[in-house]
């Protein structure tokens, strides 16, 4: 549990809920526990091998960074053999999770794998890193829609992007706590490549982008009043976490990067599910 820091699951979880109640709202498919079951062990099988993986590629960086020196792996908590093997222990069932929900996921599976793991090299020679991951954890809303329809649609598409934009904006602010020590190291992350002050304009702008992009699908589908209070949500809690972080004050970032992404993404997903409920 702390190798993989399993409590920040709570980020992309909720959209991926929202995806496979998504396509159940908007097509005929019928809701089955066994592949909600299915979806939600694939989405902490992924998340595992791809924490894992971070903390096995990256055991060197951290053991010279003081920030993440008593992280499991350096501090000798956990041999970076075992969380290798962990690693391919979640890779590999997550691909048995997809052989039975359906044969596109199921082909889809090694791709999804690459770009969740690929996101851990990315900081060795792109400052676009942040964009990587969230790249990764905005395939979140679009497999599980795949898991119940076995087929895209723009409106998943929209939640990954959301999801994408939202997860990159507030690594970048989480990343500024490294900007020195990245830059002296030769690692590459936009507060290192800009500096502070743009970084977090930049963070700015992708979160503004979220915003819309959660917008976006009532455009595309019926939605209640419960719809739009949960953007409203959504955005506050997005506006909030840059009013809480400067340049020149980091003292505050895991209150902006854990507490409140944690609640903007369950908020949002629970009024969405009363949406739902009140449509019908």
């Amino acid at each position: 549990m702390s190798l993989v820091l399993f409590a920040h699951s709570v980020f992309a979880l909720p959209f991926a809920v929202i995806g496979f109640f998504l396509a159940i709202q908007t097509t005929d498919q019928p809701f089955e526990w066994q592949k909600l079951l299915l979806m939600l062990l694939c989405m902490v099988t992924a998340r595992n091998a791809a924490m894992a993986f971070n903390r096995y590629l990256d055991r060197d960086i951290d053991a010279i960074n003081p920030r993440t020196a008593m992280r499991d792996i350096p501090a000798g908590k956990i041999s970076a053999n075992r969380a290798l093997a962990f690693t391919i222990v979640n890779c590999l069932i997550f691909m048995a999770a997809t052989y039975f929900i359906n044969s596109l996921c199921f082909y889809l599976s090694p791709i999804a794998l690459f770009v969740v793991l690929f996101y851990s090299y990315t900081k060795r020679f792109t400052p676009l890193c942040h964009l990587v991951l969230g790249v990764g954890l905005g395939l979140a809303p679009i497999g599980a829609y795949l898991v119940v329809t076995n087929a895209f649609h723009i409106i998943p598409v929209f939640y990954g992007l959301a999801v994408m934009c939202w997860s990159g904006g507030f690594d970048i602010i989480y990343a500024m706590q490294d900007e020195e020590f990245d830059r002296e190291n030769g690692l590459n992350s936009i507060p290192a490549y800009f500096g502070g002050k743009r970084a977090l304009r930049i963070s700015e702008l992708l979160h503004v982008a979220s915003f819309i992009f959660v917008l976006l699908p009532i455009f595309y589908m019926p939605v209640s009043w419960f719809y739009y209070i949960g953007v409203i949500f959504y955005g506050m809690l997005l506006i909030y976490q840059h009013r809480i972080v400067s340049p020149t004050d980091l003292s505050r970032v895991d209150r902006a990067f854990m507490t409140t992404n944690g609640i903007a993404s369950v908020i949002f997903a629970l009024f969405y599910l009363l949406d739902i409920i009140f449509l019908v």
